[in-house]
């Protein structure tokens, strides 16, 4: 599946699912010529870390502990006892000291130095990892886990971290058990089917949310349109929409699906996954009870590689799409794609407008 798809799309399917189209364009993706995704997150980790050199690795105040013949800070008395410092005239104090060595930092120089050690990167890419390693040294490594990535905390002047911790969030949750020879594998992100519908999800959510402005688009949580004893309608299960698209006009419930059958193609004897499709209905015909959702439309989206699908008809008076995404076909041709979804004509102008607006927000 991952072979079809271009990296360069995946990573901008990555990059709108973050909301983070911006920060992504420091690389020039379109010139890129990486063969792995793995490798490509190493130059884009690398360019980013080029980027906070310039600017300056952020800091913070770390506690720190030292035997000191000065007092500063706070005196530990516990451990000035433990080790009898004041007979040599010292006592052990705690103090902040003003450190690059933040938890941000550690965990990009843990997964820059991951990457270095990697399979499957090439000599120019390692090189370059090489040298943003050089800007870290007085960084330590740290033993990443899950948890850690939900520890780091940042706000308006360090924002840009935010998309780094995610690259190297991905590529932790990619990695498999080392093996004797100390080197770092990953697995192939696209083929986990727990995360890439839940990417998939999120890339078309936020693209739409930021590439169209007919539409104000969001989740919305349906009500069950059942009567019963409290208790009884307790054990319904949740509808929660993938994305809900609303104008004075038309009302869109739109549903993502990222199946590996999809993706290999579509087949005229094969037909429309019965749970989707109920799924979808059930949606619309509950949606009936919201104001200004009485007439939904329904559109159930694939992605697709190979080929592709576009089926329209009528369900007890709503309108519905069973259609499909070519992933594998420059990414223009997708943003138009998407575009035509939802009968939207593609403003190029409008999407120019909106790319250089990026490039200087990303520039300030």
């Amino acid at each position: 599946m991952s072979e079809a798809i271009p990296i360069q799309n995946l990573y901008y399917l990555l990059c709108y699912a973050w909301d983070q189209l911006a920060e992504g364009e420091i690389v020039d993706i379109a010139a890129d010529d990486s063969k792995t995704l793995t490798e490509l997150f190493g130059r884009v980790l690398s360019h980013g870390t080029q980027r906070l050199v310039r600017r300056g690795f952020d800091r913070g105040y770390l506690v720190e502990s030292e035997e000191t013949p000065r007092l500063r800070g706070r005196i530990d008395m516990t451990a000035s006892m433990k080790t009898q410092s004041w007979e040599r005239g010292r006592m052990v104090c705690e103090f902040d000291e003003l450190s690059h060595n933040v938890l941000h930092n550690r965990i990009l120089k843990t997964t820059l130095e991951d990457l270095w050690h990697a399979e499957g990167i090439g000599k120019e890419t390692r090189d370059l990892i090489h040298r943003q390693l050089e800007s870290l040294r007085s960084v330590d490594r740290v033993h990443l886990t899950s948890g850690l990535f939900r520890r780091v905390h940042l706000h308006r002047n360090n924002r840009f971290y935010r998309f780094l911790l995610n690259i190297c969030e991905l590529l932790y949750d990619s990695r498999l058990p080392e093996q004797r020879d100390g080197k770092s594998r990953f697995r192939d992100y696209v083929r986990d089917p727990k995360r890439m519908p839940y990417v998939f999800e999120r890339f078309v959510k936020n693209f739409y949310n930021r590439e169209q402005t007919k539409f104000d688009v969001t989740s919305i949580q349906l009500k069950w349109n059942a009567k019963g004893e409290l208790g009884d309608l307790a054990v319904l299960p949740v509808m929660q929409t993938d994305v809900s698209l609303w104008s004075s006009e038309r009302s869109i419930i739109l549903d993502c699906k990222f199946y590996k059958e999809a993706m290999s193609g579509w087949h005229g004897s094969e037909r429309i996954h019965a749970g989707n499709l109920y799924q979808l209905y059930s949606y619309l015909r509950n949606a009936e009870e919201r104001k200004g959702w009485e007439g939904s439309e329904g559109i159930l989206l694939y992605p697709a590689v190979k080929g592709g699908f576009d089926h329209k008809f009528t369900i007890e008076g709503h309108p519905v799409r069973v259609v499909s995404v070519n992933l594998d076909q420059p990414w223009q041709a997708i943003h138009e794609q998407l575009l035509c979804v939802l009968d939207l004509a593609s403003n190029s102008k409008l999407v120019r407008k909106r790319y250089l607006r990026r490039k200087i927000d990303d520039q300030e």
